[in-house]
């Protein structure tokens, strides 16, 4: 049982770095790159808490684990998220990071204004402002816990 532990730890790890970037570096600097570094590392956090979840569901054979990303996400979604305490809300956040970060990869050209991180691509225009950015944060420290939480409960019940 040790990989989702593993996993948990680096999630707690990323996002205690992206706490301190959020609230002392950007408010210091002010640069675009501190905005993006953060959404890419909460989105990197908050898939290791997922993995923690998927993996730790997997051994005590409550589901199965697919070779598919998108697969297992769906999984997580259907099977997993009600027992970790997310809400539809916080489900659709989380799918909204994952997007934001798919096109912040694709996207042509990224500027910050007003302290808006606005990301242009293709077919549209999103903008991200540093309390979106928080609220994300908040969320993977919420589904840290939960599921370290959620882990060790059922861990001291064995």
């Amino acid at each position: 049982m040790i990989k989702p532990i593993e996993y948990l730890d680096e999630a707690e790890k990323i996002t205690r770095a992206v706490d301190h970037l959020i609230y002392i570096t950007f408010t210091l600097v002010k640069d675009k790159k501190i905005l993006i570094k953060s959404l890419t590392e909460i989105k990197k956090a908050i898939a290791y808490s997922i993995n923690a979840i998927l993996q730790y569901e997997y051994l005590i054979k409550k589901i199965t684990i697919y070779k598919d990303p998108e697969l297992n996400f769906k999984t997580f979604i259907q099977k997993c998220a009600k027992d970790y305490e997310l809400t539809p809300e916080e489900i659709k956040k989380i799918q909204e990071i994952f997007l934001l970060i798919k096109n912040h990869k694709q996207s042509s050209m990224e500027f910050t204004r007003n302290e808006k991180l606005v990301i242009i691509t293709d077919w549209e225009t999103k903008t991200v402002n540093i309390e979106k950015i928080k609220e994300f944060l908040s969320l993977s420290k919420k589904l840290i816990q939960n599921t370290r939480n959620k882990i060790l409960e059922k861990y001291k019940k064995t």
